[in-house]
């Protein structure tokens, strides 16, 4: 009835009563805000107070004149509602817009509360916007909305805007108390805060549960029964859970989740609250976030006293597990564990291990090895290892490359595993030497000392040596490169005239870039090679040469098509194509 009811909203009820009494009025306000806060509540209010003929000296409706009595019997012709909700066509604005040209009978305005704003279509928002950029002098437009990001820009530049605030906890708590009183209602404060947190900022969800609560208990609104009524977990199995958990006490916690549990609520529901108490007891710790807990003052209390028992680094290492646990507790198909699991982490943080006075910590297994290997190592006598010392200085110096080529070839037939054959790959060993030397070389020529190799002009090598030298390079050249060495890997250099070479290209563009590095690509041949007298040459391929480009995989299936002892390889030695 009037602004001085209006609960938790007194910065906005004092701007309006000012407009009131000042005369000075917008032509469109829009009041915008969570459910439940007073957003149409105002706006009557507001519009009735408008319209008085004798409003008092602070800006409230005197409910006395014909203006006020018509409004509160609901007659009120100046004073039309739209919910945009189930109105939100063009037909129904252009209707309303009509109505605006005709004055008002009593009173100076005509007020148009639209509920809901953000419901009307786009067509709806464009039609409105003329009106609402050059109104009538005796129109003014009140919009409610929840949702403000979903209304144009250009509405919201013509309108005065007021965000209403959530409702706290203990304003709700206040205001239920004096529901009560009036309705001679009896209650426990513990009570009251229980529907003001089930609430969630929202005066109506707030009455409403509480009307419910009052059916249910009959007059007599008492803890454990709205407990039971609205189906809420009892916040003393939260603090019963930590006070356990602290003692290290895993047996009990799982018996309280399981009675927990049969009694029908949801262990992500647990998981849940049980995060919320654990940052509330956080927030207990310090005097200077002691105002964020909303709860009543007995039970601010409690979490006063569970903070100086519950170290920090405890409830850090608890959010962060309960958090963990409501991440994954919808993916998981045993949810149960998961929460069993998370609770029994809890109980053991701080949990000391044997022979240390601090919480448990993890071991790394780098550490763990490096004491093992000390330890085997510390068994062995000196003797022993002097004497392993020297016999292997002793087989080093009399052991030459043919002998270990030997002592090789008879290790591989002796060895009943290595059924395998390079020979049949036609590779040698001397090949693969050399494709693992020339991986640990540098991308291309010009690093210090690397030029400065020495290289011979006689050496010899074959098409295959040439593709492998090749394809090495394409996959050391450096990323500026990436794009001309992806196209080199599908190029097959061959050797024209010993030891001319020659690299058939697709087209000009092509050739063009590697002509940029041509000095590179045959210093680098020249080098991996061992043959100064190298020649690189690059030819565009003519009409008929062009041939269809393999991919790598494309080339692997050929080979092993052609071979199978590549394909006997690659399962041999669990090899993917990279």
């Amino acid at each position: 009835m009037s602004f001085d009811t209006v609960v938790g909203q007194a910065a906005l009820t004092t701007t309006l009563k000012n407009a009131v009494k000042s005369g000075k009025l917008a032509h469109a306000y829009l009041f915008c805000g969570p459910r439940g806060v007073g957003k149409t509540t105002c706006a009557r209010i507001f519009a009735k107070a408008i319209n008085c003929q004798n409003p008092t000296a602070d800006g409230e409706a005197c409910n006395e004149c014909e203006s006020c009595q018509s409004f509160n019997e609901q007659r009120s012709l100046n004073i039309f509602e739209l919910d945009a909700a189930s109105n939100n066509s063009v037909e129904h604005i252009k209707t309303l817009m009509e109505q605006t040209r005709i004055p008002p009978q009593i009173g100076k305005y005509k007020v148009f509360i639209i509920d809901e704003v953000h419901m009307l279509s786009t067509a709806a928002f464009n039609a409105f916007l003329k009106t609402l950029e050059e109104p009538p002098a005796h129109v003014i437009f009140i919009l409610a909305t929840t949702e403000k990001h979903k209304i144009l820009p250009t509405i919201l530049s013509r309108c005065q805007i007021y965000d209403f605030e959530r409702m706290t906890v203990k304003n709700t708590i206040d205001h239920l108390k004096s529901v009560a009183d009036k309705e001679g209602i009896q209650y426990e404060e513990e009570a009251l805060a229980v529907i003001a947190e089930k609430a969630d900022g929202g005066m109506r969800d707030a009455l409403s549960i509480f009307d419910q609560a009052a059916s249910f208990c009959q007059g007599n609104i008492t803890y454990q029964k709205v407990i039971e009524d609205l189906n809420v977990l009892d916040s003393e199995n939260y603090f019963r859970i930590i006070d356990l958990s602290l003692e290290n006490k895993v047996s009990e916690v799982m018996v309280l989740l399981n009675t927990v549990i049969n009694n029908g609520f949801d262990g992500g529901l647990l998981v849940q609250g049980l995060a919320k108490h654990v940052r509330n007891v956080l927030m207990a710790k310090d005097p200077q976030t002691l105002p964020l807990l909303e709860v009543s003052e007995q039970a601010r209390q409690r979490y006063t006293e569970q903070a100086k028992r519950a170290d920090t680094r405890f409830l850090y290492q608890a959010l962060r597990l309960m958090n963990q646990c409501d991440i994954n507790y919808r993916q998981s198909s045993n949810k149960r564990l998961l929460v069993e699991l998370t609770l029994i982490e809890i109980a053991q943080i701080t949990q000391p291990d044997e022979g240390q006075a601090g919480g448990r910590t993890p071991k790394r297994l780098k550490s763990l090895f490096k004491k093992l290997i000390q330890q085997s190592q510390s068994k062995q006598s000196a003797p022993q290892v002097a004497a392993a010392e020297a016999l292997n200085r002793a087989q080093k110096a009399q052991s030459t490359q043919s002998d270990q080529n030997t002592q090789s070839n008879q290790n591989t037939r002796n060895n009943p595993k290595m059924t395998l054959k390079t020979s049949q790959l036609g590779l040698s060993w001397n090949s693969l030497r050399q494709q693992t030397r020339s991986r640990k070389m540098q991308i291309l020529p010009g690093t210090p000392g690397v030029d400065n190799q020495k290289q011979s002009e006689s050496d010899l090598f074959t098409v295959q040596d040439l593709e492998l030298q090749w394809m090495s390079m394409c996959n050391r050249m450096p990323q500026q490169y990436s794009g001309i060495a992806a196209r080199m890997k599908n190029m097959n250099p061959t050797i024209l005239e010993f030891p001319a070479v020659e690299v058939t290209v697709p087209n000009e563009i092509i050739k063009s870039e590697m002509d940029a590095i041509h000095a590179k690509l045959l210093n680098t041949l020249k080098m991996y090679l061992h043959n100064s007298a190298i020649t690189l040459a690059i030819r565009v391929a003519e009409q008929g040469e062009k041939e269809k480009i393999l991919t790598r995989r494309e080339q692997f299936e050929l080979l092993t098509h052609d071979n199978p002892a590549i394909e006997k390889l690659r399962e041999v030695f669990d090899l993917e194509l990279a």
